[in-house]
């Protein structure tokens, strides 16, 4: 059991918590994730680290509602409890100096982005549908070099998608990397781009997960013919070695079921 010291509200279904988990917080790096479960058969729904106290003992997580699992998490309150946080899973982000970084983040994947703007000249691409949704932005003006913001209805930064936000980069100075977290189709087309202008692009992937150590295997992808595993062999690949159609297709399986 995981005690929840603290809450904030980004929107109406996006919550900060702060979670007590003193073990993790301690070895945990940029790029892990932890599973967590509400109840005793409650879902086990993978999350990335956004970020870790080691003085408090504790790991922050940025949940979205979207089903009714992830919802359950979205309701508990300060001093509620967690049943399980099992982590940290996956690779550790390879940090370098490279030169100029672009971020690119949609949703509640701009929170994994704050752990690895770090040590480079780094440009941050936010995207969201609306002013509403747009979260982090203070965190990321802290820690990274610039901010550009982009929503899909003009009401806040920039009218526009994020593959315009990170173009409008790429046209004015040279670009080394570019990191892009979020959902899988945003993912795609920012690789799409990027690969255009041939620059190294690395995107955490966002597969469904069960046991989270590839014993399962649902969370199986392509990357440059060979099947990998997202919960031990990533969850950061070269994006352009992502098979994204195959992932957003398999992503997509249980669509039926999660409405009902």
């Amino acid at each position: 059991m995981n005690k929840i010291v603290s809450k904030e509200h980004f929107s109406a279904n996006v919550v900060k918590l702060e979670v007590e988990a003193p073990l993790i917080a301690r070895s945990r790096k940029a790029g892990h994730f932890v599973i967590v479960k509400v109840g005793d058969k409650g879902e086990r729904i993978p999350l990335t680290i956004a970020g870790a106290d080691t003085e408090k003992g504790t790991i922050t997580l940025v949940i979205q509602a979207v089903g009714g699992s992830s919802r359950k998490i979205c309701e508990l309150n300060e001093g509620d409890y967690i049943t399980d946080v099992v982590g940290p899973l996956g690779q550790a982000t390879h940090i370098e100096k490279v030169g100029t970084v672009v971020c690119a983040g949609g949703g509640v994947g701009v929170a994994p982005l704050l752990p690895i703007v770090a040590g480079n000249r780094v440009i941050v691409v936010l995207a969201a549908r609306t002013k509403d949704l747009v979260i982090l932005e203070e965190q990321m003006r802290q820690n990274s070099d610039e901010v550009i913001i982009m929503t899909d209805d003009g009401s806040y930064g920039t009218k526009g998608l994020v593959t315009n936000g990170v173009e409008s980069v790429i046209n004015r100075e040279r670009v080394d990397l570019c990191v892009t977290i979020g959902p899988a189709i945003m993912m795609k087309f920012v690789s799409a781009l990027t690969k255009k202008y041939e620059i190294p692009t690395v995107a955490s992937l966002n597969t469904i997960m069960v046991d989270g150590t590839g014993m399962c295997g649902a969370c199986r992808i392509t990357v440059g013919g060979k099947t990998k595993f997202v919960c031990v062999d990533g969850p950061e690949f070269d994006a352009h070695q992502v098979d994204f159609d195959e992932m957003i297709m398999r992503l997509g399986a249980y669509k039926d079921i999660e409405k009902k």
